[in-house]
């Protein structure tokens, strides 16, 4: 008896730990969505932020507020790109490695943009801005094309797929059009032979000479043993 009791027991505390594992996990889970969904929130009203500022302020703020729109928008670009395409292509996971290391010298950028756009030395800031355009050239330069590179080969996978295919289908095609029979149908009977004319046997006509028309008006052809 004690040992049902210390098996029921038992099975008490594992459904309690499962229970409180999976409770945990949904919670974690949940968190993150919500995580996710802040983040997104809060990146979507900083571009439009970025925005409205690269139009609405002039001089070396908007230039600022511009740099830092193309730099987000390129980095986030190829981030979604490489993340679509290593769950189907595992060879792009060098290329997401690169993309990280590229992400940290974003990071510093963006960084340093964003601090600068309260400085309020104009001057100062204006003989910084080459510097800082260059530094954001150089890496949406490299973002955007480690991007096409990614949707190059995605689309070259797709057309030789699509090739392939293509030349089943037409092999499969042609095999569906011949239909020509191999040998003669079971109700198809042979045709004889046709014999060659010999001296014995005079070829036959194939249509045979009708009788010639007698009017009445012609005369009765005479006998010839009648004088």
């Amino acid at each position: 008896m004690e040992a049902v009791i210390a098996v029921f027991a038992l099975l008490f505390l594992v459904f309690i730990g499962l229970g409180a594992y999976a409770t945990v996990k949904a919670v974690g889970a949940a968190k993150r969505g919500v995580d996710r969904t802040i983040e997104q929130a809060r990146r979507t009203v900083e571009d439009h932020t970025l925005r409205a500022k690269s139009f609405v302020q002039i001089g070396p703020p908007a230039e600022i507020a511009q740099l830092r729109l193309a730099l987000r928008t390129s980095m986030r670009a190829t981030q979604d790109a490489l993340c679509a395409g290593v769950a189907e292509d595992e060879s792009l996971k060098e290329s997401l490695g690169l993309f990280e290391r590229l992400s940290v010298h974003g990071q510093e950028l963006d960084a340093d943009l964003r601090r600068l756009e309260s400085e309020p030395d104009r001057a100062g800031l204006g003989a910084r801005l080459p510097e800082l355009r260059s530094r954001t050239e150089r890496i949406t330069k490299s973002a955007d094309s480690l991007r096409w590179a990614v949707r190059d080969r995605a689309r070259r996978f797709v057309e030789d797929d699509l090739g392939a295919l293509s030349e089943q289908i037409d092999i499969e095609a042609g095999a569906l059009r011949h239909w020509t029979p191999a040998g003669p149908t079971p109700g198809q009977q042979s045709r004889p032979r046709a014999s060659h004319p010999t001296e014995e046997q005079a070829p036959q006509a194939i249509t045979p000479p009708s009788p010639r028309l007698t009017h009445p008006w012609q005369k009765k052809p005479r006998p010839e043993n009648t004088t």
